[in-house]
């Protein structure tokens, strides 16, 4: 039986949004996910917290480098991104679209963080001495001769980890779909998400995270009643004690 592209489009939003909403991780998951990365090397702390704080795509943390940084106002450069090729070989691949070049301020805790990871790299550099291949860039997210991680290092990390430490598993890219959720739950506006996201237009971030933005939505609107609510029994004195202006 034919289904028209209306209906169509409708259950792949529908769909998408299902997805999303399945596989993020909710405040009382995170705490524990924060919790149990304490003990984890620093590089990966650093770069869990990217995508959380962020919502940094796997290959955008991977191509990092440290003039990328203004140390000054807390802020990263996102511009290219180190993804898999031909024969799954890593490649550094130009922004998706004008919008995924972006520049995003970071929170002062993961700021230090990243300060402290910088500072680890320069050391392993000064001690891998000749073993040191690197001399084009200075990845943030670096092997012990200088090279970049492969895109599937930290995908297997995470998998290991949540294992390790039996924590819900959600892929890695679902952890952007967690900080995205975080924001709109703190109330952050839908354009400055979808600036923070790198997606060409405002409508992509309405459609994935449209869940998200309805229940955000309804909670503000019920705070506004009470608002009005208790206007409304102030007047409704006011004029019991004709006291009304």
């Amino acid at each position: 039986m034919a289904v028209s592209p209306t209906i169509w489009k409708l259950a792949s939003f529908f769909h998408a949004q299902l997805k999303v909403k399945a596989r993020v991780y909710d405040e009382n998951e995170l705490e524990g996910t924060f919790k149990e990365m304490n003990n984890e090397s620093l590089r990966w702390q650093v770069f869990i917290s990217l995508i959380l704080a962020c919502s940094f795509r796997r290959g955008e943390n991977l191509a990092l480098e440290a003039d990328l940084i203004n140390w000054d106002k807390n802020q990263i450069t996102i511009d290219p991104a180190i993804v898999r090729g031909e024969k799954g070989r890593p490649v550094l691949k130009d922004p998706k679209t004008f919008n995924s070049t972006k520049i995003v301020t970071l929170p002062n805790s993961v700021m230090v963080l990243l300060k402290k990871l910088y500072m680890e790299n320069r050391r392993l550099k000064m001690k891998a001495g000749e073993i040191w291949q690197e001399d084009h860039h200075e990845w943030l997210f670096c092997n012990e001769d200088g090279t970049h991680f492969d895109p599937t290092t930290p995908t297997t990390w995470w998998r290991r980890f949540t294992k390790r430490k039996n924590i819900r598993y959600i892929r890695l890219h679902d952890l952007r779909h967690t900080s995205a959720t975080m924001l709109i739950n703190q109330g952050v506006h839908a354009k400055v998400i979808s600036e923070r996201l790198g997606h060409a237009d405002i409508r992509i971030t309405m459609d994935t995270y449209g869940h998200v933005l309805e229940a955000a939505d309804q909670e503000e609107a019920s705070k506004l009643d009470g608002i009005f609510t208790k206007r409304k029994k102030c007047l409704i004195k006011k004029i019991g004690n004709k006291c009304q202006k």
